[in-house]
């Protein structure tokens, strides 16, 4: 073993590429239960915005335990997430329990938010619970295994 060239601590933030700001800033904050902390997508009609890191090119973003998740609404309409190809193929959300995942599962079954089960991953340790975004992108909620 080697002298790590960092110690990472955790992710500062995570930013998704999304076809349509307003749908998926409408999803996030439901499936967070919180408005976005930072948020220009009201600008988006604005030409100049799209070029503008200051303004996140019209995205917004949700910060939660210290992490930030952002949107970029940037990819051409119809387009659609693919997990095979370079990039990201999933986005893993913490929660405190198991029971937080049932819950989960409950509101999103409530919500008409399709769903998978609340499954066991016993080599990873871990709890999950699947849900799609507005533009496929693959979510997984996930709690300890107890």
């Amino acid at each position: 073993m080697t002298d790590p060239i960092v110690t990472p601590l955790g992710f500062a933030h995570v930013r998704l590429t999304v076809t349509d700001i307003a749908r998926s800033k409408a999803f996030y904050e439901q499936l967070f239960g919180m408005p976005p902390g930072s948020d220009f997508s009201d600008q988006i009609d604005d030409p100049t915005v799209h070029d503008d890191p200051w303004r996140t090119y019209g995205g917004c973003s949700f910060t939660f335990a210290g992490q930030t998740l952002g949107l970029r609404p940037v990819a051409p309409a119809g387009d659609r997430f693919d997990p095979d190809r370079v990039g990201l193929d999933h986005l893993s959300i913490r929660v405190g329990s198991v029971q937080d995942l049932h819950d989960a599962a409950e509101r999103l079954t409530a919500a008409g938010i399709p769903h998978g089960e609340v499954t066991d991953l016993p080599p990873f340790g871990l709890v999950v619970l699947s849900l799609q975004d507005p533009d496929d992108v693959n979510l997984e909620l996930a709690a300890p295994l107890p």
